[in-house]
């Protein structure tokens, strides 16, 4: 598993040009876009070929229904679709990040979406960040949220959206290497909106979150920093200044009520292998959480830590499964507490190296979290295909309920499956959680992406940089 610094990342950036050196994307979020009453599902593939402009990237939104998903109700987006700014380029990869969320209170949902290698007016992969505007027939046109940095880099590498109520409690929230930016509302789909924040102070940002982590209604944000040193992960902040850093480190962050409490809770995957055993990080990856109080979260907030270890957990902690590289918190059981899904793309599975697997951890109001966790490969019965090397299961994660069951799905990326096509499985809700049994899987083809390898399916998530 690399271990690379901060300037190490850049440098690589420069050198490999087109595949670039991170992209710290959650899995798309499903969201109501047509207002039908049913959340649509969101495919990102950021490698996607478009027009002959290679990875200028794509992404495909499933419409929900009473029977679930069918790849032929489907739109495909890109940076050619008439009503979204820009043009389809080579390597922007439109789709690296995305989030869901109604960010001009109109009832329909809308998707955020990063491309960091656009390249603009400010410079060579600047980044761009695009709404997606939802309506009665869908997603149909879109504007830009302009970084106000100088010098955006990787801007929209990124990406968390929160409405809590109108105005300024709607948030977007954007990372980028010279910056993170947050937007608050009011937005509108000419492409205003309230305020645009610029924070310089916390190091090059990969990865975002936003949550009421004081419960004060207000959406406020997380960031963690790309890789400082010979630490696991990045630095993790809550607030933006110098000396404010919490207690462990990170690569991805996402929030939710874990205890059920009403403030949300932070929650960060740090699936770096600890260059000195016992002194940073764990063995085969870890997920940290801090909990949200009337206070908040701070540098005093001491984290619960989680690995595979970890009494009620499947498996066992192990040399480079990366358990954290991909994560989101959902509440998957239906009983108000939140969960923590987390993705372990390097995992071995039955012998087969970095098959990948993903775990999800209940919440719980009181007692040591682990308890009743479990764990979903390839190989669970009733999900289709089979664990093969270097498929990475649980590149990204992601949920929400497609079918309006009550029961939510639990979306996982493959981005290695087929000669990195990628593809997307959906397994549905159950009675008291998700299930294999009834699985489908999405691959590039059959919804309509044929190019013959590198489409990313899903997203890539951290694999650029673990």
């Amino acid at each position: 598993m690399r271990r690379w610094g901060v300037a190490a990342l850049l440098a690589a950036g420069l050198t490999m040009g087109t595949l670039g050196p991170a992209q710290a994307v959650h899995g798309g979020v499903p969201g109501d876009f047509n207002g039908d009453g049913y959340k649509d599902a969101v495919l990102p593939a950021p490698g996607a070929n478009v027009s002959g402009k290679q990875a200028a990237g794509a992404v495909v939104v499933l419409y929900g229904s009473s029977s679930g998903l069918a790849a032929s109700r489907r739109k495909t987006i890109t940076q050619n679709t008439s009503g979204v700014p820009g043009t389809a380029e080579a390597y922007d990869r439109f789709g690296a990040a995305t989030a869901t969320a109604d960010l001009n209170r109109d009832g329909y949902a809308d998707l955020v979406v990063g491309s960091p290698y656009e390249d603009t007016s400010k410079g060579t992969d600047a980044g761009t960040v695009t709404v997606l505007w939802g309506s009665k027939s869908g997603l149909t046109t879109g504007t830009d949220l302009p970084s106000p940095s100088e010098a955006p880099h990787l801007y929209g590498q990124d990406i968390a959206a929160l409405s809590l109520g109108a105005a300024s409690k709607t948030w977007v929230a954007a990372a980028g290497y010279d910056a993170s930016v947050h937007f608050t509302g009011p937005f509108s789909r000419t492409g205003t909106f309230g305020v645009g924040i610029l924070n310089m102070d916390t190091g090059s940002v990969e990865s975002v979150a936003l949550g009421d982590f004081n419960g004060d209604g207000v959406p406020a944000p997380a960031v963690v920093t790309a890789r400082d040193g010979d630490l696991t992960g990045g630095r993790v902040h809550t607030t933006f200044s110098p000396g404010t850093e919490l207690t462990g480190n990170g690569l991805i962050a996402a929030s939710g009520d874990v205890n059920g409490d009403g403030y949300a809770d932070l929650v960060a995957g740090d699936p770096d292998e600890p260059a000195v055993a016992g002194a940073d990080g764990m063995l085969g990856g870890r997920v940290l959480v801090w909990y949200g109080s009337a206070n908040g979260i701070s540098n005093a907030t001491e984290p619960v830590q989680l690995t595979q270890n970890t009494a009620g957990v499947p498996g066992a902690s192990e040399k480079d499964d990366a358990f954290g590289g991909g994560l989101t918190v959902a509440d998957l059981n239906r009983d108000g507490l939140a969960d923590i899904v987390v993705g372990a793309p390097y995992e071995n599975v039955g012998g087969v190296p970095r098959a990948g697997a993903v775990t999800v951890i209940p919440g719980r109001a009181s007692g040591a979290l682990g308890t009743g966790a479990y764990t979903f490969t390839q190989d669970t019965s009733g999900v289709p295909s089979t664990s093969e090397t270097d498929d990475f299961f649980g590149t990204t994660v992601s949920a929400g309920d497609v079918n309006k069951d009550g029961r939510p799905e639990l979306y996982v990326g493959a981005s290695g499956e087929n000669n990195s096509t990628g593809a997307v499985f959906v397994l549905p809700g159950g009675t008291s959680r998700p299930t294999g049994t009834g699985a489908r899987v999405f691959t590039g083809p059959s919804i309509g992406l044929t190019q013959s390898n590198g489409t990313l399916l899903g997203g890539d998530g951290l694999l650029w940089v673990i």
